[in-house]
């Protein structure tokens, strides 16, 4: 069985955690959740091939600068994630977090995720936003991001309706699979197999 490995990244409260947390859960938790998400390897199926999906959360917050980097150790794919209703952590993205995966992932595919697109309409919300002269992510502004970056794909996605949560998985072990790398490792250097693209993912179990 062919093993992937997904990071994800961003700033500090855009749903990372709660992202991760909903995809391995089916729906989305009800009771607090940590800051980090534990390391998890989930079970997947594309076209009836099954594939170890290993699901790395990390930190935004400043005191995890140090640590982070580990994570992204044989990445094969980095989710870098804002949420749309903060236009700074949609900066980040192309501020801080692109430099970051592109310094210690050079060659790693990655996917922008758009989070918490339930509250993109919300009253309160835009309200908000307008008052410091600010409006939500659009659809297109996430498009047009992710192709200036050179990210394979621009998803969106809810944690609270879990809509499109399986989506940003299926679109990052396409990724991973469809977009091959070349691995280090410690005594050889590891290419990675070109695969089609496959229509259908189909969660198996947790590990």
């Amino acid at each position: 069985m062919k093993n992937i490995k997904c990071v994800v990244t961003g700033d500090y409260r855009v749903g990372k955690t709660e992202l991760l947390t909903t995809f391995i859960l089916g729906y989305f938790p009800s009771v607090y959740l940590p800051t980090v998400f534990e390391n998890r390897k989930t079970t997947v199926e594309l076209d009836g091939e099954p594939y170890a999906l290993a699901l790395w959360d990390t930190s935004g917050q400043e005191e995890y600068e140090r640590l982070r980097p580990l994570s992204y150790t044989n990445a094969d794919v980095v989710l870098v994630c804002f949420s749309v209703t903060s236009p700074a952590s949609f900066e980040n993205v192309k501020e801080k977090w692109f430099p970051e995966v592109r310094h210690h992932c050079p060659g790693i595919p990655y996917v922008i995720v758009g989070t918490q697109i339930e509250l993109r309409d919300d009253p309160l919300v835009v309200e908000k936003l307008s008052r410091q002269g600010m409006r939500p992510i659009t659809l297109e502004q996430g498009e047009n991001l992710a192709q200036e970056l050179g990210a394979i794909k621009y998803v969106e996605c809810s944690v609270f309706t879990s809509k499109s949560v399986n989506n940003v998985f299926y679109e990052a072990l396409v990724a991973a699979l469809k977009f091959p790398i070349r691995k280090r490792t410690r005594n050889r250097t590891l290419s990675l197999d070109i695969m089609p693209l496959l229509n259908k993912m189909k969660y198996v179990n947790a590990i």
